[in-house]
């Protein structure tokens, strides 16, 4: 191995941790806290996880063996079988996403409908849609062997080694992304650029309200006015920075990987053996990334694992101070 596979596989490494434990977490929240077992939302993050935790034990070390070894891990029915998986979590993970940016797109632009629009049979609903979208693609490619072990990505993936097929296999590949990461991306674009619209909308509103108490108060301090202008600032920036995180992240570790996969269907383009690897470690990075950008750094996950490691700490301070009191107990002589 030179240094820069002994580098991706430590990366490799490093993104199983990362996603082993934040989506364990966030599996751990979902379960103990009842009020987010209770909000639609919860169902499209309790999927997300669900994918991603799966495509952490299921395919990313099996990547990790396939880098190290250079060979293929496991038979043909094998790596069929792990390709099927991952072409189906994958799609799921990102239609998944795609999900939560319309329940947001609702809540926020329809404030007063929302309970009506998005109940948990609407969102068993779309759930249902995405696992039979990702499904088909899924069981298409595996019955016409279109999954294989890929040395460019060293994965169980979407792999075409038949001559004689190629145009068939180049028209699905475009298909294939075109619904599912371009499906994806556009629903993002359109559901999230909505709601920073909305909320810039309630902003200025919300600006005008507090220049005008700020014009009545003439004795008002000269500091506490900077930190209601400072707040404006911050309230303006907010937003925009969640909205782009959404989008940001989801470009910045699909992308790379999509648009290597279709540049891949021109034999005439070299692609570098090392790049195909950096592009799927930034989309395995994903699994990641999701379990930080929409659950674990929100307000009522943050409570959620604070009590859980408060009753933790309090249950083992408690189980300490007993072990005291019965040591101290053992330790005072009997009278004879």
């Amino acid at each position: 191995m030179d240094t820069a596979e002994v580098i991706l596989s430590v990366l490799v490494v490093v993104i199983i941790i990362v996603s082993l434990l934040s989506n364990v977490l966030v599996l751990i929240c979902f379960l103990y806290n009842p009020e987010i077992r209770k909000q639609v939302p919860g169902l499209f993050n309790l999927n997300l996880t669900f994918c991603n935790l799966l495509l952490t034990v299921s395919n990313m070390p099996l990547t990790l063996v396939g880098l190290v070894s250079k060979a293929q891990p496991g038979g043909d029915g094998f790596c069929q079988i792990v390709g099927f998986l991952e072409t189906f979590l994958s799609t799921n993970s990102m239609l998944s996403m795609a999900a939560l940016s319309i329940d947001r797109w609702i809540a926020v632009v329809f404030p007063l409908r929302y309970h009506s629009k998005m109940r948990h049979k609407d969102a068993a609903f779309v759930l249902g849609y995405t696992w039979a979208h990702s499904m088909s693609f899924s069981t298409v490619a595996t019955c016409l062997s279109w999954v294989g072990y890929h040395r460019l990505y060293a994965s169980c993936t979407l792999s075409n080694s038949r001559a004689s097929s190629r145009t068939q296999f180049v028209i699905f590949t475009v298909f294939f992304h075109s619904f599912t990461f371009l499906l994806s991306f556009i629903v993002l674009c359109v559901t999230y650029l909505k709601v920073l619209k909305v909320a810039r909308f309630h902003c200025k509103r919300i600006d005008v309200i507090t220049m005008q108490t700020l014009v009545l108060l003439v004795d008002i301090h000269p500091s506490v006015r900077q930190r209601c202008l400072e707040e404006q600032k911050r309230r303006r920036q907010r937003a925009t920075r969640k909205i782009s995180t959404f989008i940001g992240t989801f470009m910045l570790c699909f992308a790379p990987y999509v648009i290597t996969r279709i540049v891949e269907l021109f034999p005439a383009v070299p692609i570098n053996s090392h790049w195909g690897i950096v592009s799927k470690c930034l989309a395995y990075s994903k699994a990641a990334c999701d379990p930080f950008v929409y659950s674990l750094l929100r307000h009522q996950y943050k409570k959620t694992c604070a009590d859980i490691i408060n009753r933790l700490l309090k249950r083992s301070s408690l189980n300490a101070s007993g072990r005291g009191v019965e040591n101290q107990g053992n330790s005072i002589p009997t009278a004879e």
